[in-house]
């Protein structure tokens, strides 16, 4: 007779004490597909569904942001047939979310810099951005081509030029300032940072913005991660104690 698997219990979330912005590092696709003899494409194009389940998902139980790295400035390094099928999923789903902006008002940001896409993705991106900025509701932030230490140099360059130019004066910066030159400005930072796959570190994904998130790691792969593996992350969360510093 067939042993009967148990359930995980369902997580306790207060869903009216839900974090302000989760940030995830959605990993774990190439693993995915190898373990069922899949191409490493197959893997991505399993995970960029998981993404439009849990976007569609923190939408739904009013989330206000939400940050996924899709694609880091270290990523190029991987095979061309598979940074290619990576930009072919982004394309197709930009598409998509362009003919359902109107219905689903989720509005789309990108932290990187874009500017080594193919121009029609580029463009699709600023598209996206820009439809986006007539709608209120859940925010969904795309980390593509980003680096987290590229992004606090360019910030810092920023700087320097608005120093060297006299718009701003470096005796007088504050952290609160400095974020303003970052791809986040006007995002408060993640509450909650989750990272799938069984990795127990952040890979150059917003050190800056974490440096007070929580972390959440679980052994659970990208294309695997459900509904309920979020509901799980959220309700660790809400068990801690969040000091910043103090007593």
């Amino acid at each position: 007779m067939a042993l009967l698997q148990k359930k995980p219990e369902q997580p306790q979330v207060d869903f009216s004490r839900l974090p302000r912005h989760i940030a995830i590092i959605m990993d774990g696709n190439g693993r995915w597909a190898r373990q069922r003899g899949l191409p490493r494409t197959a893997g991505h194009a399993a995970g960029a569904e998981t993404f439009r389940t849990i976007a569609t998902y923190c939408k739904d139980i009013g989330l206000e942001y939400l940050t996924v790295y899709a694609f880091s400035t270290e990523n190029w390094k991987r095979p061309a047939e598979e940074v290619s099928a990576i930009m072919g999923l982004l394309k197709k789903y930009l598409l998509e979310a362009i003919d359902r902006m109107e219905r689903d008002r989720v509005k789309m940001a990108f932290f990187g810099d874009l500017s080594p896409l193919a121009p029609e993705l580029r463009a699709l991106c600023q598209r996206t951005a820009e439809i986006s900025r007539h709608y209120d509701g859940c925010q969904v932030n795309i980390c593509l081509n980003y680096g987290g230490r590229d992004e606090i140099v360019r910030a810092a360059r920023a700087f320097a030029l608005d120093c060297m130019e006299g718009r701003a004066d470096p005796n007088h910066l504050t952290q609160e300032q400095f974020g303003g030159y970052l791809y986040s400005a006007g995002v408060p930072d993640p509450d909650l940072v989750i990272r799938p796959s069984g990795e127990l570190r952040l890979s150059n994904f917003l050190p800056w913005q974490s440096a007070y998130a929580e972390f959440y790691f679980t052994d659970v792969l990208w294309p695997d991660f459900t509904k309920g593996e979020l509901l799980r992350a959220i309700a660790a969360y809400q068990g801690r104690s969040r000091r910043f510093g103090g007593v």
